[in-house]
């Protein structure tokens, strides 16, 4: 029968390696279909997150191992691994969430777009395609874009995107033009 130390080295050591892997390729739960949201709050790192887990393996071995070095019994080195498990879970959960809260998207949906000021950045000529620019977030934005109403909108001229036409947007000459949104050279 194995000792209690080893019992403790394994789980650490199977802890670690299940950390190596899915630090090496990505999240072990989301690769074999296994959809927990312990989070409740429809995000994708939670208490279950694979690397949570993985640290919380780890650390429960080595603490348990430990404490049985120490010449604790059974119990009282498995306590001991679970605060362990616990402390260093919870840094590696914390410390995930607030990576994961830092994350930005950068989907942004044609509603959103709808009625954005944009700046003619090539010639739109009647009933031909020309380029506005706009800026979406930090991020700036070129698209393919024809007059709604079928006039010229010269470079520098400030638009509004009033709908969507497959690949291109349709603009209107802003009311309130006269300053520009982007400099010619840029």
């Amino acid at each position: 029968m194995p000792s209690l130390l080893t019992i403790f080295l394994v789980i650490g050591g199977i802890g670690f390696l299940f950390l190596l892997i899915s630090l090496l390729i990505g999240d072990l739960f989301d690769m074999v279909g296994v959809e927990v949201d312990s989070n409740l709050d429809g995000h994708d790192f939670g208490l279950l997150d694979s690397r949570v887990v993985s640290v919380f393996l780890t650390a429960f071995g080595g603490f348990g191992a430990i404490g049985t070095i120490w010449g604790f019994g059974a119990m009282p080195s498995s306590g001991f691994g679970v605060l362990g498990g616990i402390a260093f879970g919870a840094v590696v959960y914390y410390f995930g969430k607030l990576l994961h809260s830092q994350q930005v998207t950068s989907s942004v949906s044609i509603e959103d777009l709808i009625g954005r000021t944009a700046q003619v950045t090539v010639t739109i000529m009647p009933n031909q395609l020309g380029q506005v620019t706009f800026t979406v977030g930090e991020e700036r934005v070129e698209k393919l874009a024809r007059s709604a109403d079928n006039t010229e909108l010269k470079i520098g001229t400030i638009v509004k995107i009033d709908a969507f036409a497959g690949d291109s947007v349709l603009v209107r000459a802003d009311k309130g033009e006269g300053f520009l949104l982007f400099s010619e050279k840029a």
